[in-house]
């Protein structure tokens, strides 16, 4: 390889994930230079939450991933693994040219963003002016990770060849199908995901109540529109139902233009 990238991973599946091996090995026999810093445990749903009431705990992990990968395992969230990494020089030498979060075991789309550990790690190095990649795999039971692995591999070329022009995260979800299923590749929007949710009643060993949190995707509903795009593009649930991989520029800026619109035509706050 001519021009290998220096490249940050992490994930919210931990350390011992079968996706993020696959990610990094993969990308390291293409050349790359690899540091991994994930979490020591799965913490998936942990949005970007930071630990910030105990001390963090890092430790260099050997014999798991490729030889050319330098590996470490951290006690914090996703978020304060990016942010451990980029900032204590114990870990990193170099800038990186990419974040990478994933891949991960199960699909990030829609509103589920909001709570995913593995597009936060990702918008962690967004914060620090790093171009980011979120890679999932839309199956929570499918282990064939090489097919994610090897578009990202290709993709990173494109993104070096052609690069933005400012930092942007984008949110990858592939199909858990073989590359020949593939559809093709579409550029999407954040679609909608809604759940049936209840909370059941438990009772542990000793007879004292817990809950726990279920829930079932509710797969046909109807894809919001969107103020800038037009309908006609796919949301990413409608182009993973569709075997597409989707790719959704993400941004961290909520701010909510029709709302702010009205409240200034309004006129309630004016004296």
């Amino acid at each position: 390889m001519s021009n290998p990238l220096k490249l940050l991973i992490s994930n919210d599946d931990g350390i011992f994930a079968l996706g993020i091996r696959t990610l990094a090995n993969t990308l390291a026999e293409a050349g790359h230079q690899i540091t991994i810093v994930c979490p020591n445990r799965e913490r998936s749903a942990t949005g970007h939450g930071l630990t910030l009431h105990q001390p963090i705990r890092a430790e260099m992990i050997n014999d798991i991933f490729h030889p050319n990968v330098v590996a470490w395992s951290c006690s914090g969230t996703p978020a304060d693994c990016v942010k451990f990494a980029l900032s204590a020089k114990s870990v990193l030498n170099y800038r990186p040219d990419f974040v990478l979060s994933g891949i991960n075991h199960g699909s990030n789309l829609g509103t589920d963003i909001l709570y995913s550990g593995t597009v936060s790690a990702a918008m962690e190095g967004l914060f620090y002016g790093i171009p980011s990649l979120a890679i999932s795999l839309a199956s929570y039971t499918d282990r064939q990770f090489q097919t994610a692995a090897d578009f990202v591999t290709t993709f990173l070329t494109k993104l070096t060849t052609y690069p933005f022009t400012e930092a942007t995260l984008l949110n990858i979800n592939v199909p858990a199908v073989s590359s020949e299923k593939l559809a093709g590749i579409k550029i999407t929007r954040q679609g909608l995901r809604r759940y049936h949710e209840t909370f059941e009643k438990r009772f542990d060993p000793h007879g004292k109540c817990y809950y726990w949190l279920v829930g079932e995707i509710i797969e046909d509903i109807e894809q919001p529109d969107h103020i800038h795009l037009p309908s006609h593009v796919l949301t990413d649930v409608q182009a993973i139902q569709e075997n597409y991989i989707s790719i959704t520029p993400l941004q961290y800026n909520l701010t909510d233009v029709q709302s702010f619109e009205y409240l200034a035509q309004a006129g309630w706050f004016h004296s």
